[in-house]
């Protein structure tokens, strides 16, 4: 600051050395001074004095941001690099702080639900097939044995060690009496529908069954087949006789079938459409 003053100073300084010659320059052609020329003189001098107003005015702020700006560059910056290191160290506090904190969330939280779910998951297993032994806690073969022993002293607790030991490697009586067989299940029955006859043989009636679903199936059929075929056809569509049953469009009945009735005489003598619906519940 003190060099940006001395210099607007020697600015000045010089700016009213020229402005003094400027002045005591003769401009007139005589000697003597008369009032034309000093009211002149005058004029000349306010006129310096306002030229050298707007000449430090103009100047004086660009010296002083000049030497501002060295004075902000001359202080102690700290270098990029420590910078750069400080950040660093940050970041990576700050992901340590993190990795820690989802760690014990996983190790408290997140896994012994995940253990929970998975333990409900096969109790409901075991429960919907069946082996509720796995549920629970096992123990090994004897330990009650050896416990009811160990209270009741007397005379068990004279056995001697080779017969406990023969008493425990003794099996059960479902191994050494294994259960009867049970009788061999009995073969599924294959459903056999016969073969379609074709449209010109005598006696050809198409039968259409019309499904819960919305779709129709037609097949054609001989008026000497046996009612049945028509449940069996029901069957293999995926309606099984114990909760379906076939109806007729109009007057709408159960229609009624047998092994030992045709569809001849059950009432199908023409193109027929048939109707799959649910049994009524009882």
């Amino acid at each position: 600051m003190r060099r940006g003053g001395g210099i607007a100073m020697l600015v000045v300084t010089v700016c009213v050395s020229a402005a003094a010659g400027l002045l005591l320059w003769p401009w007139g052609t005589g000697s003597a001074l008369g009032l034309r020329s000093f009211i002149l003189l005058t004029g000349r001098i306010f006129l310096v004095l306002a030229l050298l107003s707007l000449i430090i005015s103009v100047v004086t702020p660009w010296i002083q941001s000049y030497f501002m700006t060295q004075a902000r560059s001359s202080q102690v910056i700290v270098p990029e690099d420590e910078n750069e290191r400080r950040q660093r160290l940050a970041r990576k506090e700050q992901q340590e702080r993190l990795r820690e904190k989802t760690s014990y969330y996983l190790e408290n939280v997140i896994k012994p639900r995940e253990e929970l779910k998975l333990r409900k998951q096969e109790e409901h297993f075991y429960r919907m097939t069946g082996q509720n032994w796995k549920l629970a806690q096992g123990q090994r073969l004897g330990e009650d044995e050896s416990i009811v022993h160990e209270d009741g002293g007397g005379e068990m607790g004279l056995e001697t060690p080779s017969r406990e030991a023969l008493r425990k490697r003794k099996l059960p009586e479902h191994v050494t009496k294994p259960a009867p067989l049970s009788e061999p299940a009995q073969q599924k029955k294959v459903l056999v529908l016969p073969e379609e006859p074709m449209e010109t043989a005598e006696g050809v009636v198409t039968v259409a069954l019309r499904c819960p679903s919305g779709r129709m199936f037609k097949r054609r059929l001989l008026k000497s087949f046996s009612s049945q075929v028509l449940l069996d056809w029901m069957t293999k569509l995926g309606y099984h006789t114990a909760i379906y049953i076939l109806c007729t469009s109009y007057p709408r009945r159960q229609l009624e079938v047998g092994h030992d009735l045709t569809l001849e005489h059950v009432g199908i003598t023409t193109d027929t459409v048939l109707n799959v619906e649910e049994k009524n519940p009882m």
